[in-house]
């Protein structure tokens, strides 16, 4: 069985360690530990303009109103 948790370090507590403990009961496990990066679109949501950008330009695409053509042989 393989699982991924994502929580902040100070999130850890007693509550999570049972938690595995209840999920796993006497199996050995292992434990990773890995810094998580920021991916590139929490980063441009957290600046308010790029956020309210990326979610017009979302609205745009679904309802096909503000696009540009490009010719295939442009491309």
């Amino acid at each position: 069985m393989y699982s991924t948790y994502r929580l902040k370090a100070n999130e850890l507590n007693k509550d999570f360690v049972k938690a595995l403990k209840d999920i796993f009961h006497d199996k050995e496990i292992e434990i990773i530990v890995q810094e998580v990066e920021e991916d590139e679109t929490e980063y441009l949501l957290k600046n308010p303009a790029n956020r309210d950008r990326l979610f017009k330009a979302i609205e745009n695409s679904e309802n096909s109103s503000n696009l540009v053509d490009f010719p295939m042989e442009n491309i």
